[in-house]
């Protein structure tokens, strides 16, 4: 399975690792590390060095009871950050946004995926997406960032999530935009309670019926926090164990903050699957 990212593909028969670059004061995890164009380049190289493919860049935290952000400040926070890894860095990028304009404007600058939590359902944002060329990663969102995790409730979790999942998938379609450009996550951490996560992740399969690769981000999130009693700093054991139990589903994409943790994780499982077809001596 090859994904389409504007001028770039990327091979999705192995497990690609997308690397969080978020250029925020306010994200969960690493709001205000990398504001500064100096800093975010410094974690880019970091990230890439240690097998991250993708680099997902963010402008506008969307973790629960997040401030919204201007259009100004986003581009501001984002373009330049964009071009530089284009220019320095051979990796896709990804820009995590919903509004219209920053997706043009960050495709233009080198972004080959819209990562979109909002699935192009935002003023204008299906026809930007359709026109960029760009890969898309429509996720599954049970209410908005400010108010997602006050109560979400499902009468049933997979079907809700795959009924909402095939109606972008659908619109993107009747947009013009071919299944080779999509990507799908079912949003854990974005209106799902503790065990509505746990569910997601322990049941990638029920998510298939669509015939697209699938992104799973649950680094450092609080399903991981609140079920290990952790706090954000001390995550990252469950995050990769979390992201190895997706991989093992065939998650093709994992977003992550710890990338060569993650790397070191997969590169285990992958020796020990080539075994299982080795004759034993």
């Amino acid at each position: 399975m090859k994904l389409k990212c504007g001028s770039r593909t990327l091979d999705l028969s192995q497990p690609q690792i997308m690397g969080i670059l978020n250029v925020t004061p306010d994200s969960f995890s690493d709001g205000g590390r990398h504001c500064d164009l100096e800093g975010a380049m410094a974690q880019a190289r970091r990230m890439v060095e240690e097998g991250a493919s993708i680099l997902d860049v963010g402008g506008e935290s969307t973790r629960p009871g997040a401030a919204e952000v201007s259009l100004a400040q986003e581009l501001d926070r984002t373009l330049p950050v964009i071009e530089q890894i284009r220019a320095e860095l051979d990796v896709v990028i990804s820009i995590d946004t919903s509004k219209a304009e920053v997706m043009r404007q960050a495709v233009a600058a080198g972004a080959g995926i819209i990562n979109d939590v909002r699935a192009l359902q935002a003023p204008g944002a299906l026809e930007a997406a359709a026109q960029s060329g760009a890969a898309i990663c429509l996720m599954h969102m049970q209410g908005q960032p400010r108010t997602m995790q006050q109560a979400p409730t499902y009468e049933n979790l997979f079907l809700e999530i795959n009924r909402f999942l095939q109606s972008r998938v659908q619109a993107c379609r009747e947009a013009g935009i071919v299944a080779s450009r999509l990507i799908l996550d079912p949003g854990l951490g974005f209106g799902k309670t503790l065990q509505h996560n746990f569910q997601l992740l322990a049941n990638l399969d029920q998510l298939r019926e669509h015939g697209l690769p699938l992104l799973i981000g649950l680094s450092r999130k609080s399903m991981i926090g609140n079920l290990l009693e952790r706090s954000i700093d001390q995550r990252m054991v469950g995050s990769v164990t979390g992201a190895l139990l997706a991989i093992q589903q065939g998650a093709e994409i994992v977003r992550v903050h710890d990338v060569a943790q993650t790397r070191d994780a997969v590169r285990v499982w992958q020796a020990t699957q080539a075994q299982r077809s080795t004759p034993l001596l």
